[in-house]
């Protein structure tokens, strides 16, 4: 029988053909060696923050520490405006890689300090993780418990209502905007605001009352402040004011409104709701308009 003729095999499923297919990316890769930075996947790829939002956390991760990241600073640097950037560090924000946190300066300015994270799911892990038992210390000798010397005595007023007490509490709490030594705990504050409220109530301006808590200061570190205040609103308690029933209650305090983050220029600011600019930057506003 002759032999078998082999079965011709068709073009598309030939075992020595090669297939190729047209278009799709290719990469053409240099390594590098000097200026650059490493961004995982979940950032580059991910898929539910906007293309904008992903090219601001990879550049906000190739800057070295201290450089400028507010909002002004990058619509100055980029062409797609302070909105659209306030909007994808918002982005940023709600996914864990941008936190903003307001801080308090040594000369008692509040500034935004800006945090890149570039993996957020290590850090929420870090922050989840319970901490380890560490070993009992050795035993030691017992060491007496030291007792804290108690504040002088101050004044006291005849009619402690409220509001006396409250512009009392408002005044020794903005003492620290003056000198950054006068930073008094809430213990320290409710045992000084009855001296305060003495002062108040025998017609002393809240501002007389400030002066003479924080003019001629030692030059050197206070060691105990709240006892320095104490003993000035003692001994330099004015008498009633002659002619005039004394005050029962205190003039309504100011209206503090809360803290705000401007859309403009990252700075925080205090306005009522719903100012999103802080003054400079509407002023810069209403001038472009």
């Amino acid at each position: 029988m002759p032999p078998r003729t082999p079965t011709r095999v068709a073009g598309n499923k030939h075992p020595n053909r090669v297939h190729r297919t047209t278009g799709g990316l290719e990469h053409e890769n240099t390594r590098h060696d000097t200026r650059f930075v490493v961004i995982g996947n979940h950032l580059a790829q991910h898929p539910e923050l906007s293309l904008l939002a992903i090219g601001l956390g990879t550049h906000l991760q190739s800057p070295p520490k201290g450089a400028p990241a507010d909002i002004k600073t990058l619509a100055a640097r980029f062409p797609e405006g302070a909105t659209r950037i306030a909007a994808a560090l918002r982005e940023l924000e709600s996914h864990g890689y941008l936190r903003r946190e307001r801080v308090r300066t040594p000369s008692g300015r509040i500034v935004t300090r800006t945090i890149s994270c570039n993996q957020p799911a290590a850090a929420r892990q870090r922050a989840e993780q319970p901490c380890r038992e560490s070993a009992p210390p050795a035993p030691s000798a017992p060491r007496e418990k030291r007792v804290r010397k108690a504040l002088p005595a101050v004044p006291r007023p005849a009619y402690s209502g409220p509001g006396l007490l409250q512009a009392a509490v408002d005044l020794l709490a903005d003492l620290r905007r003056h000198d950054s030594r006068l930073l008094l705990s809430a213990d320290d504050t409710a045992h000084l605001a009855p001296g305060v409220a003495a002062w108040l109530e025998r017609d002393v301006t809240p501002a007389a009352v400030r002066r003479a808590l924080t003019a001629d200061l030692p030059p050197e570190g206070l060691r105990r402040p709240a006892a320095l205040l104490a003993h000035r609103l003692a001994s330099q308690l004015p008498p009633p004011a002659p002619f005039r029933a004394q005050a029962t209650t205190a003039p309504p305090s100011p209206v503090r409104h809360p803290l705000r983050t401007c859309d403009g220029c990252d700075r925080a600011f205090r306005a009522p709701a719903p100012t999103t600019h802080c003054r400079d930057c509407r002023t810069d506003l209403q001038g472009a308009a």
